[in-house]
């Protein structure tokens, strides 16, 4: 974790809520120009804008667009969510002991407002299942290092003190590539119930003591490669394999080998209870440094002049080849890939977090999307295609 700047964090914060001010106006990391000088419609964002304003589509607290290699519209959004969660953090305390008893921590109470969305009085934004596109970066950097032999490796090589938890046959054929494109076979259910229920494995997984025995204790439900389930728990098995194969945790070679190529000094990245990464939902950025994850893959792995990750990564990253049932999305490695367009012929790659953490890519339109929320109070959030559609019809 980077030492946070709390000074100039609540600086940003005051001049932005106060004032009106956007203290980074002057970043000389990016080219800010007005929409129209790249062919948008202004005045299509301005309306979706007010519309994040004035809380139709839920907590919305960041929007950034650029074309180009620039900036042309970034607007954020004022939420009081210590006053929003002021009737339900203790209740939602209550709830999680009740269930999780001492494993439940306020960093999983996600209406506990020091975590979430922001951390503490920073300007990082919970990025949550986004955190899982960062760290596939992360596999394709070792790759390329030699530190991980390639994507056929088996896993069971990296749990040398798990091995009887690879009691069942098929877990000794799980591969890298399996955990990446979410087709590794572990029964796994967090989207039947919510994270207050012990029936959510993501939630008691994010509530136990040791996260890997956790995981690795689910018995296998289908053949490794063969049928995608969304499972959180994967990309914290990624987290120890990268300790073991380079012998830093996921946040240390993310700052080494990521964080500072993209010049991003600021961030806070989550630790389970055993000190491993929590690269399944632990990451937090600033809205802009989040947007750089989104130019290094428009890029090919590219940010500026400086390549950080293989045109070949980069682009095997983005392969729509996973399918999903019931659904026209697919699934890259740990990166979902958004059909649009009037057939739905084209893909968009996306990542996507929970409470509506979205940054979108479209390279048909040099177009990088972001947009920092939290919609976890019943509220719906709007969808992935619904905001890429809106931005889409803004393009002359």
């Amino acid at each position: 974790m980077k030492k946070i700047n709390l000074k100039n964090s609540i600086i940003f914060i005051i001049c932005f809520y106060l004032f009106g001010i956007n203290v980074y106006a002057s970043d000389n990391e990016w080219e800010f120009t007005n929409p129209e000088q790249e062919g948008v419609n202004s005045s299509i964002l301005k309306k979706l804008s007010e519309e994040f304003k004035s809380g139709k589509h839920g907590y919305i607290d960041a929007f950034l667009l650029i074309r180009n290699e620039k900036i042309i519209f970034e607007q954020y959004y004022e939420n009081d969510y210590k006053l929003i969660t002021e009737s339900i953090r203790d209740e939602q305390s209550k709830i999680l002991y009740r269930n999780y008893g001492n494993g439940s921590t306020p960093q999983y109470n996600y209406f506990n407002p020091e975590w979430h969305p922001y951390y503490k009085t920073t300007n990082l934004h919970t990025i949550q299942s986004v955190s899982k596109s960062v760290t596939s970066a992360l596999i394709g950097i070792a790759i390329e290092r030699g530190e991980i032999e390639g994507l056929n490796t088996k896993i069971i090589n990296y749990f040398p003190e798990h091995q009887s938890l690879f009691d069942a046959p098929l877990k000794k054929l799980i591969t890298i590539e399996h955990l990446l494109t979410m087709t590794a076979g572990i029964k796994w259910d967090e989207s039947t119930h919510a994270y207050t229920d012990p029936r959510n494995n993501a939630a008691s997984m994010e509530n136990s003591y040791d996260w890997i025995k956790y995981i690795l204790n689910q018995p296998m439900e289908f053949t490794p490669g063969d049928t995608f389930v969304y499972n959180s728990g994967i990309t914290v098995l990624i987290s120890h394999i990268l300790y073991q194969a380079t012998g830093m945790h996921a946040d240390e070679y993310a700052e080494k080998y990521l964080f500072d190529a993209l010049n991003i000094k600021n961030y806070f990245w989550k630790k389970t209870p055993k000190n491993l990464t929590d690269t399944e939902g632990g990451l937090y950025l600033s809205t802009r440094d989040f947007a750089k994850i989104g130019m290094l893959y428009l890029n090919n792995g590219k940010w500026k002049n400086t390549r950080i990750i293989k045109k070949e990564w980069s682009k095997l990253t983005m392969s729509p080849d996973t399918e999903i049932e019931d659904s026209d999305r697919k699934y890259g490695f740990q990166w979902w890939l958004v059909p649009y367009g009037n057939k739905k012929e084209k893909w968009m790659y996306s990542g996507s977090g929970y409470g509506g953490q979205y940054l979108m890519i479209i390279p048909e339109y040099d177009l990088v999307m972001v947009f920092n929320g939290w919609n976890v109070f019943d509220i719906p959030r709007p969808s992935i295609e619904y905001l890429s559609e809106r931005v889409i019809q803004a393009i002359q």
